[in-house]
């Protein structure tokens, strides 16, 4: 039995991968293809029958119903519901682009790939970064998430950085390797303290969005490590709230997210609205009533929205992203997927419809598609 359970596994290989671009045609009758895997949710990681210390990771393809099981092994302190570590529950502080940061005893964080189902099964890649340093007044136990600028951190000039509950963001460059360090900033605003981090590959900076989501604030290496760009939202179409969606964003938690579009160069805001319920334990868990979707410009406007297109918006404790549903047959379009520790489901954006169920995650994160190199006859 699964130590989180959606639904049973009931494949025994990886998802559909879609095809997205091809070599031509050699002499020897091979070719050499990309293709990309669907995005995916980690539902769970499987007891594994012939070893306690590790399990196998079972995962739910955005395109497809069911729960896919992939032989897959996951490391031990990934997978045991029970191991606390100080930075969070299984030893994950968030994720970026397939790849999981995780804390060390000695106080470094390691970034590793073994919960990305595209990565290698035999040959997981675990690198190392340099013992985090707690600024004066700040706290590093605590983490909101993490953001990278590239699709690995073995790219030359990848930067990685961890948003911290409080005052702190820290940015390093892991290819650096021995000179690589933490470089540490100070955030003075607090509107900026609770929100997450994420990188906007238009601006080349990352972004967070102020508590309310009146406020950008951006920082990078350069001149804005320690005189951040600020930039004031000024929202638009808000009449074409209803009265029902202006009372629960009075009246629920809201969280505020930013995702940027590979495919179409927009930038949106999220507004997450979520409630406490009970389970049917009689456990409290969150769960969504509503979210809200504003198209940002570069002037600072956010226009209310219902109708992202073809996209669907993946949102989950890692790093946000969006992609075109028709590059995966089985995805609808104009949807937001929601991932959270007790929480899993879809909003339709078109119609404000919530179809989610409460549930216990230890690892709610979306891996967004990973490109893999196949040779087809």
């Amino acid at each position: 039995m699964s130590l989180l359970l959606l639904n049973q596994p009931s494949k025994l290989c990886l998802g559909k991968r879609v095809l997205v671009r091809s070599s031509p045609l050699g002499s020897d009758s091979f070719s050499s293809s990309l293709q990309q895997t669907p995005p995916c949710a980690i539902i769970s990681v499987s007891p594994c029958p012939y070893a306690d210390e590790i399990g196998n990771l079972n995962i739910k393809n955005a395109n497809e119903r069911s729960v896919t099981h992939v032989e897959k092994d996951v490391p031990g302190e990934l997978s045991c519901p029970l191991k606390h570590f100080r930075f969070g529950i299984l030893g994950t502080i968030g994720s970026a682009h397939g790849w999981v940061a995780t804390p060390l005893e000695d106080g470094r964080v390691r970034l590793q790939d073994d919960l990305n189902p595209a990565a290698s099964y035999t040959d997981p890649k675990h690198i190392s970064l340099p013992c985090l340093v707690t600024l004066p007044y700040c706290q590093t136990q605590l983490v909101t998430n993490v953001s990278m600028s590239s699709s690995s951190p073995e790219e030359e000039d990848c930067v990685v950085a961890i948003k911290f509950f409080g005052p702190q963001l820290s940015l390093c460059r892991p290819a650096a390797q021995s000179n690589s360090e933490w470089i540490n900033i100070r955030i003075a605003n607090p509107c900026f303290f609770s929100s997450r981090v994420m990188f906007s590959k238009r601006d080349g900076m990352f972004h967070i969005p102020g508590s309310g989501g009146h406020l950008i604030g951006s920082w990078d290496l350069g001149e804005h490590k320690d005189h951040p760009k600020i930039q004031m939202l000024r929202f638009h179409n808000l009449a074409e709230l209803t009265m029902s969606k202006l009372e629960i964003l009075h009246s629920c938690f809201t969280s505020e997210h930013l995702v940027e579009s590979q495919t179409t160069g927009e930038t949106f805001l999220i507004k997450w609205c979520r409630k406490t319920t009970r389970s049917m334990l009689d456990m409290p868990k969150m769960k969504t009533e509503a979210l809200m979707v504003f198209r940002l410009d570069e002037e600072g406007n956010a226009f209310y929205t219902e109708d992202i297109g073809d996209l669907v918006i993946f949102l989950s404790r890692a790093e946000p992203f969006c992609v075109p549903a028709s590059s995966f047959p089985g995805m609808y379009p104009n949807r937001v997927e929601i991932f959270d520790v007790d929480e899993i489901g879809s909003v339709n954006l078109a119609t404000g419809t919530v179809s989610t169920r409460n549930s216990t995650f230890n690892a709610p994160y979306y891996i967004p598609p990973q490109n893999i190199e196949s040779t087809t006859n």
